[in-house]
């Protein structure tokens, strides 16, 4: 008697659902100019390398246009989609994940979670608006190295693929703070107002949403160690001064550190510390760094 072939055992939740989204390797209609080995349309068009995928890739949101209103992204601001079905990226306050299918020059994104941080503006506004524009079905295109998510309706996200941001000679903008797994939004009116650039002299400076500040630092694999730090005795209003007190609390000795592509998290024993997103591009660092 022939042996029957066994039933398929059923797959928790997730890992079907994951299982279930065609991702294909993208090939993308550009709108750049017409090479040799493309398929002119006549307007400059052609199509792009299938070797140029959307998945695998850190793209920087660079900016964001809904209605005919474009407007620039805040350092953090990103999108990734892994190989297996899902999109996890940053909307510019609150991190988010969602479903993620790719298929030709289609990027689908449904079933989207993310954290409830209080966004104050004007992030809250970015916010909403990459987040009405980052669902649904998407027109993907590739122009200049820069990647264009286009709705039904016309409205776009711009994307940049951006090389990892290495700790020393970025400027570092804090965009949150952070006590235990929980981050929370920095005190109103202080946003972008707290920058760190480390240099490689094994020192660091920059503000602290008032003062300008400045200390030695060493760095051992996951940790930092900071030495006394020094600041300007500017007086500010109460939100500066607050963020400013939370930043000194947290640079004090040996601290944890983390960079995952193009964002650093800085957390003390106790769990509290603060993290920040890296430039566009990397800054040079002050002389004598």
């Amino acid at each position: 008697m022939p042996t029957m072939p066994s039933t398929p055992k059923k797959q928790p939740y997730a890992t079907a659902a994951a299982a279930l989204v065609p991702l294909l390797a993208l090939a993308l209609t550009a709108c750049g100019t017409q090479s040799g080995n493309g398929t002119g349309t006549g307007d400059g068009s052609t199509s792009v390398r299938p070797d140029v995928p959307v998945t695998g890739v850190h793209w920087t949101v660079e900016s964001v246009t809904v209605d005919g209103r474009e407007t620039a992204a805040p350092a953090g601001a990103h999108v990734r989609i892994d190989s297996k079905g899902r999109a996890k990226g940053n909307f510019g306050c609150n991190h988010f994940d969602a479903r993620a299918a790719v298929e030709g020059d289609t990027v689908t994104l449904s079933d989207t979670g993310m954290t409830e941080i209080g966004c104050p503006e004007p992030l809250q506004g970015f916010e909403d608006a990459l987040k009405s524009v980052l669902t649904g079905k998407l027109k993907a295109t590739l122009k200049d190295g820069r990647l264009t998510l286009t709705t039904a309706g016309g409205d776009t996200v711009r994307l940049g693929e951006q090389p990892p941001a290495p700790l020393v000679g970025t400027k570092w903008t804090v965009n949150s703070l952070v006590s235990g797994r929980a981050a929370t939004s920095l005190p109103p009116g202080t946003e972008g107002r707290a920058t760190l650039v480390f240099g490689k002299d094994d020192s660091v400076r920059g503000t602290l949403g008032c003062n300008q500040f400045s200390a030695a630092v060493t760095t051992d694999g996951s940790t930092m160690t900071f030495g006394r730090v020094t600041t300007t005795r500017k007086l500010c209003a109460g939100p500066q001064m607050e963020l400013e007190r939370a930043l000194l609390t947290t640079m004090k000795g040996k601290v944890r550190y983390a960079i995952e592509h193009r964002s650093l998290t800085v957390t003390a024993a106790g769990g509290t510390g603060f993290a920040a997103g890296a430039e566009n591009r990397t800054t040079t660092a002050p002389a004598g760094q």
